[in-house]
């Protein structure tokens, strides 16, 4: 294959960023079209790492800038849950090879790069009304700015508290949400006002109040209309998956 200015894109090539996937948008930003980049595949300047995807030989992927990476690719994800907790100084006893908490707006799956090297769960549940805005809570890190997006605290709260009973054991929910006492009423009003499961909003009010926190009076005020016009008003009891019952009042 005839390669025109070969030393040149060569060059480019090696100045695209590491540590990361380059897409064929990438690529294709410095001059190299899908028919070059699988001739340099075969030639070892790249390895495919799956459909339009590809890495540097010797390069290691590093997992932040692979979620940067796949938050162009996958709408809305972020991270989310008991991971974003965590990431956010939230301290809670985790597994060494803890699973990466991650969602998204559509169904669908990571990729298998991904996964092979970076343990995660994927989640597309749709926790909120498509009325609220667009990447509402959801921020990089203060000290990575550039980083992936990750849900604030009152956010990830309700994220976990969703998961209650499938993936989340009632135990450590308590514990976790105990140590958030700081929560914004501005914030998480928002929030609740939008979310779209009177589990998870019950459980956020009735915890609240059982722990004293300080912000559970002003969001029980804000939200009890809005329960009541959601015709949330008897006792509500359920089993759930992992055997526990969990009782939740009006």
């Amino acid at each position: 294959m005839p390669l025109t200015n070969r030393p040149n894109r060569i060059k480019l090539l090696h100045g695209l960023p590491r540590g990361k996937p380059v897409s064929t948008v990438d690529l294709r930003a410095i001059g190299v079209s899908p028919a070059l980049a699988s001739h340099y595949v075969k030639s070892g300047w790249l390895l495919r790492l799956g459909r339009g995807i590809f890495m540097f030989p010797q390069d290691t992927l590093e997992r932040d800038a692979c979620l940067k990476f796949l938050g162009t690719q996958i709408p809305g994800l972020h991270v989310a849950g008991k991971t974003a907790l965590s990431w956010r100084g939230v301290r809670i006893q985790l597994p060494a090879r803890e699973r990466l908490v991650l969602w998204a707006d559509e169904p669908g799956k990571l990729p298998l790069w991904f996964t092979q090297r970076f343990a995660a769960r994927y989640t597309s549940s749709q926790l909120f009304h498509h009325t609220l805005p667009k990447h509402h809570g959801l921020e990089p890190l203060p000290e990575s700015p550039d980083g992936p997006l990750v849900s604030v605290p009152e956010r990830a709260l309700l994220e976990m508290l969703s998961d209650v009973g499938l993936r989340q054991s009632i135990e450590e929910a308590r514990q976790i949400m105990e140590t958030l006492r700081s929560l914004r009423n501005e914030v998480l009003d928002v929030l609740l006002e939008h979310c779209t499961r009177i589990k998870v909003i019950r459980i956020c009010l009735q915890w609240g109040e059982e722990m004293n926190l300080p912000w559970a009076d002003e969001a029980r005020k804000r939200m009890s209309l809005s329960l009541e016009a959601r015709g949330s008003k008897s006792r509500w009891t359920a089993r759930l998956k992992d055997g526990t019952t969990l009782i939740l009042k009006p």
